[in-house]
């Protein structure tokens, strides 16, 4: 079989208002984690579920592990496993009731679907919910059974669209173990995510879209790597001052002022350290505090700010 479970080559999806998806090509290899990246509406659903066969395809062509998306659907599905932002349970039946009928639906035998399901609950530590309704499910637990419904048949690709969006720290912890085993055992993952933290750590390469484009593509640090330069990062004392301090900096340097008020701080691309010894005295004579700086290079956060122009 080829080396490579998707490739795409300009693929597009238009909508009668929208063009959603606009000419992305890109190959993912057998046995990566193939992270997509971008903010709300960029398209990046919108792209899984044509190679899901869920949307059909308005131009360009995809195949998965060598079948035409478009002209062999059947084939494809039967590759494949959809984690889709929620899956559709009855919430009123037990975590194993739910995952017996899916393991039905997906032809196999009584006997066999019992068994999947009881491995597949072991799996993601849900044995002890096994009898619960869905209804009485944490966010947590949801999203864990929303990933074993998809994995009933044991898919060699897996789609998992945004796994983790409003699970606690914790939980998002466990789901990347479980990702990370996934990929151990064989599997090959397409990951969309709004966490650049989740994209960092978990996937071996990285697709950025935006607009419905592709942006770029490359491993984590390769995409840190094309910044290049230094960042030097300011903390302030009073975080109510960012704005302030930013408006005063970007009179002193040419290079836009970042602002990250979740770290209370401001990153400037500099490399001259006499420059970034200057700027301190001029804050000091500005009334402007600085509870800490450090030179450092660029995140991924700043990679995506940069190439989507936010």
């Amino acid at each position: 079989m080829t080396e490579y479970a998707i490739k795409t080559n300009n693929l597009v999806k238009q909508f009668p208002k929208k063009r959603a998806v606009d000419g992305i090509s890109l190959q993912v290899k057998r046995g990566e984690i193939y992270g997509i990246l971008g903010p709300n509406g960029a398209g990046k659903t919108t792209f899984l579920r044509m190679l899901a066969t869920l949307t059909k395809i308005t131009d360009g062509q995809a195949e998965i592990f060598g079948y035409d998306v478009a002209k062999e659907a059947s084939d494809v599905r039967r590759l494949i496993g959809l984690t889709g932002q929620y899956a559709t349970v009855d919430e009123e039946l037990t975590a194993l009731e739910n995952l017996v009928i899916f393991g039905r639906l997906n032809g196999l035998k009584k006997k066999d679907a019992q068994e999947r399901a009881l491995e597949l609950l072991t799996q993601f530590s849900l044995m002890d919910a096994k009898d619960r309704a869905i209804k009485e499910f944490s966010g947590g637990m949801r999203r864990r059974l929303d990933l074993a419904v998809s994995l009933i048949t044991k898919p060699p690709l897996i789609f998992l669209d945004e796994p983790t969006t409003g699970l606690d720290p914790i939980t998002r912890g466990k789901m990347w173990d479980v990702i990370r085993q996934l990929v151990k055992e064989g599997s090959t993952i397409l990951l969309t995510t709004q966490y650049l933290d989740e994209a960092d750590q978990l996937a071996d390469r990285i697709a950025i879209i935006n607009h419905g484009k592709l942006v770029n593509e490359g491993t984590s640090n390769e995409l840190k790597a094309q910044l290049g330069e230094t960042y030097f990062e300011i903390q302030l004392e009073d975080t109510q001052e960012i704005d302030r301090t930013a408006d005063f900096l970007q009179t002193k340097v040419s290079d836009p002022i970042m602002r990250l008020p979740d770290r209370g701080s401001l990153a400037i691309k500099i490399n001259d350290t006499k420059a970034m010894t200057q700027l301190l005295v001029d804050l000091g004579t500005q009334g402007i505090d600085v509870k800490e700086f450090s030179v450092r290079k660029p995140t991924l956060d700043e990679v995506f700010l940069e190439l989507t122009n936010r």
